[in-house]
């Protein structure tokens, strides 16, 4: 997908929202750059006319800059190379076309600027002061660039960290339910085809969601059905399991394989471990600003800690729990978040939310 600079793009609402506060600094800034003149060189002009001449030459100037930048033969320049082609053609632009306006909104006849006398001082002046807009933007940029590279390479680290989950993930659980059909098929045949049939599901959409970015929310659903039918067959009346996703969510986007650690967590620290009977339940709703997904069980709980409270416990820092974190900072930044929360009278509420 191409970058939004790199190709001349029609405006609209969202682009010309996304440019008003760069409009807006050009406003204040080039009224504070007729202030300074003013003041330095008393006798130059009157400070109403000052402040007209400077916002319509900054105004052009940043015009010009917001056009260039959307063209194409102008984004296949280097940085260095991109942005002085910039200021060569913006700042004499800026100067003189931004004269002409200035003239006509003051009702003055246009003419070219110096015909009767020329000043160096207000052609240096808009030279030094562009010049820093310029070099003010153009670091700006750059740093957006680096800010998006750190992003770009912290995405593929945790999606390396999640094939690595998978590889370690699979086959064990591949293996440790091969060796529950190999139980099963002398005792229950029913039961291991069942068994069969679940594992094929789940490793046909494990397969599928290994090959992409994204998923939708109804197919993350449909992969953790299959694991819990597993587990469920595996550890009999022990597990018990809810899933609970709107229609109306179905379809929208997530991250591929994001829930299925909190739920393999839930199991193994929760359920397992405990004697008797378990659940856990999935449940998505939709927020005013995102989607929110608990995943509950009824196991063992958190370890109690009277000071710290639930966001603290060293299980939470486990390495599945992390990996989601980690996931969910790197794709939605601060926005989306993952929590737990103690439920009453026992088990632990992994909850993920995800803005929209």
């Amino acid at each position: 997908m191409s970058s939004p600079i790199s190709r001349i793009a029609r405006p609209g609402p969202g682009r010309l929202k996304g440019e008003l506060p760069v409009i807006g600094a050009c406003v204040v800034f080039w009224a504070l750059a007729a202030t300074l003149l003013f003041f330095l060189v008393p006798g130059l002009d009157t400070y109403p006319r000052l402040m007209v001449f400077s916002e319509c030459v900054g105004l052009t100037m940043v015009s010009c800059v917001l056009l260039l930048q959307r063209t194409r033969s102008v984004a296949r320049f280097g940085p260095i190379a991109r942005w002085l082609f910039i200021g060569l053609v913006a700042i004499p632009v800026g100067y003189f076309v931004g004269h002409q306006i200035a003239f006509l909104l003051l009702g003055e006849p246009m003419r070219m600027v110096g015909h009767q006398h020329l000043s160096l001082i207000p052609i240096l002046f808009t030279v030094l002061v562009g010049g820093l807009g310029l070099h003010y933007y153009a670091t700006r940029e750059q740093l957006a660039r680096e800010a998006a590279a750190r992003s770009e390479a912290q995405r593929l680290a945790i999606e390396s960290q999640l094939r690595l989950l998978r590889a370690q993930l699979e086959p064990h659980m591949l293996f440790n339910t091969l060796a529950n059909v190999r139980s099963l098929v002398r005792e229950d045949v029913d039961r291991a085809e069942s068994m069969i049939d679940q594992l094929i599901v789940y490793l046909r959409s494990a397969l599928a969601a290994s090959q992409t970015e994204s998923v939708s929310l109804g197919r993350e659903f449909a992969q953790l059905r299959a694991y819990l039918d597993i587990m469920a067959l595996r550890m009999g009346p022990r597990l018990a399991y809810r899933l609970e996703l709107p229609a109306a969510l179905e379809r929208t986007e997530v991250p591929p394989m994001l829930l299925q650690p909190l739920v393999e967590n839930a199991i193994k620290h929760g359920l397992e471990p405990k004697v008797g009977q378990g659940s856990i339940e999935v449940i998505a709703r939709a927020m005013p600003t995102g989607i929110e997904i608990r995943v509950s069980d009824s196991g063992l709980g958190l370890p109690p800690d009277d000071d710290d409270g639930p966001s603290a416990r060293p299980a939470n820092t486990s390495y599945g729990l992390q990996h989601v974190r980690d996931r969910l900072c790197a794709l939605y930044g601060s926005a989306a978040r993952l929590s737990l929360e103690r439920r009453d009278p026992t088990g632990v509420s992994a909850v993920v939310f995800i803005p929209t």
